[in-house]
């Protein structure tokens, strides 16, 4: 039973703390930029009033736009209920692989980008045509990242892989792949979360939105899903950086005293991800669209030579 509520609490950590991560970017933003900016915890008032207004649906939107909401958020959650948190002893074999992994993120961003067409709006499509050139050319880096990983830890699955990181000490020589892949997966999570320089998160203007685009159809309680699926997808994100690349302080004994630790380097290595991301942000400007695949094409070869290397 305690194992039980123990890998509850785990998988309900990212969908509870994910709009604070947004929020906390957010400040740190705001402060590089000298303004006050709002509350860390304002993306969950936007949640909370989200939630409590009505919706207004288009009289051409199918059964997919009403239905894409619960499927974009619920692959979220399937996806964090296959990534080590805190503890690497609560691994199953089936989400925590790698390919499945990644096929559950894409059957999120397929409903996402088919709800931006659905209602026939000009902002959706091309939001959709944008959103699935970046998401196929970002998957090869991603994933090739990931099994440089495995390669090292004779694993794909995403538990295995973070407690042969922990326990082993890898030789002078490996540090350089697994930085290469750490590089190539951190351009895969920029580009899979919608942050700069593939998107801006708080733009409305149609020459540079792509996330916005797909969901400007939507209002009330299917706008909160989706607005939380995407805080959602941020934090596995980095919390699947934060557990493969730098797994220390991840708990191996299921104890009190180890949760407990496991879960502060959890929202410390979290917060760090925060602060790379807002800092990255202010610092460069969103890239012309028909730059994006050189960059994705870089993670995808940080990715290859990363894996070269450790097979050689």
């Amino acid at each position: 039973m305690a194992y039980i509520i123990l890998w509850i609490i785990q998988l309900l950590l990212i969908p509870l703390f994910s709009p604070l991560c947004v929020g906390i970017i957010r400040k740190i933003k705001a402060r590089m930029q000298n303004r006050q900016g709002a509350s860390i915890f304002q993306p969950y008032k936007d949640l909370w009033k989200l939630l409590h207004k009505d919706e207004v649906i288009s009289q051409d939107a199918s059964w997919v736009f009403r239905f894409a909401p619960f499927v974009v958020f619920g692959a979220t959650l399937a996806a964090a209920a296959g990534i080590p948190t805190v503890t690497i002893l609560m691994a199953q074999s089936f989400t925590s692989d790698i390919i499945v992994f990644i096929g559950v993120l894409a059957v999120g961003t397929f409903f996402l980008a088919l709800a931006g067409m659905d209602t026939g709006s000009a902002f959706g499509g091309f939001g959709s045509s944008r959103e699935m050139t970046i998401s196929a050319l970002a998957e090869g880096g991603l994933m090739f990242s990931l099994l440089a990983l495995a390669f090292l830890a004779e694993t794909t699955n995403l538990f295995g892989i973070a407690e042969a990181m922990a326990s082993s000490v890898f030789a002078l020589a490996s540090l350089l792949p697994i930085g290469l892949a750490f590089g190539g997966f951190f351009i895969a999570l920029l580009a899979e979360t919608a942050r700069f320089p593939f998107d801006n998160p708080a733009t409305h203007l149609e020459l540079t939105m792509i996330h916005e685009a797909m969901i400007l159809e939507y209002s009330g309680k299917r706008l909160a899903l989706m607005e939380w699926a995407s805080a959602n997808k941020l934090m596995i994100f980095m919390t699947l950086g934060a557990s493969v690349f730098f797994p220390f302080g991840i708990d191996f004994s299921l104890s009190a005293v180890g949760i407990t630790m496991g879960m502060l380097a959890w929202g410390v290595k979290i917060f760090v991800f925060c602060c790379a991301i807002a800092i990255l942000e202010s610092s460069m400007a969103k890239l012309r669209f028909f730059r994006l695949p050189d960059l994705l094409l870089i993670s995808f070869i940080l990715s290859v030579v990363a894996i070269g290397l450790i097979i050689a």
